[in-house]
């Protein structure tokens, strides 16, 4: 009978894609309470610390779930590199993990499949979407050409460059790429030149 009364103390999470043990624990819901319902098949445990519903269904496409779940479960976390120049096509690289940046100065909780980079400036081109019911945060098509030739191979950033020349979703914006290259150090003039002559 107690277990039936954590459940229904869990109900306001039933439609949540995930709730941490403190917000369980908000409603009155102990830890080994999450860890029996885990146990039972009424919860799935998402990542230490972090559980759902096992009957949730999440709206996100299939393809964007793991970035959605991971990106919206570290708030100040920014998509950036090798997963969001997959999520803008601007790569054929497969996305084997997350790349999530971080502020220079953050401790961040580690994540399975998740490489997170450390940077400066991770205010600059940073913007929001929707991947399903997850509202995160991702660099723009500008920053992620940047942050290619500064991380990446130069082979993965020239192909991302000649992309999003070609990209029939979104027009080049040469003033925005310049002011970018810019402020993060970065000559890219010459590949500029190289893909629009």
């Amino acid at each position: 009978m107690r277990k039936l009364k954590y459940i229904e103390l869990l109900e306001p999470f039933y439609k949540a894609p995930f709730f941490t043990i403190e917000e369980a624990a908000k409603h009155g819901v102990p830890r080994h309470a999450l860890a029996y319902l885990e146990k039972r098949g009424d919860l799935e445990r998402i990542y230490p610390g972090a559980y759902r519903f096992s009957e949730y269904e999440p709206e996100v496409e299939f393809q964007w779930e793991n970035l959605g779940l991971v990106a919206s479960s570290i708030p100040e976390s920014v998509i950036c590199l090798i997963s969001a120049l997959v999520f803008y096509g601007l790569t054929d690289q497969v996305m084997r993990e997350i790349w999530l940046a971080m502020p220079h100065k953050s401790h961040p909780p580690k994540r399975p499949n998740t490489r997170i980079v450390r940077m400066r400036n991770i205010d600059l081109g940073k913007t929001h979407i929707s991947l399903g019911e997850y509202r995160v945060q991702i660099f723009d098509r500008e920053r992620c050409i940047i942050d290619a030739f500064r991380y990446l191979s130069k082979e993965i950033a020239i192909k991302a460059l000649q992309r999003y020349f070609q990209s029939k979703d979104a027009k080049p914006d040469l003033k925005k790429l310049g002011v970018y290259a810019k402020k993060l150090r970065v000559n890219i003039t010459p590949y500029i030149l190289s893909c629009t002559t």
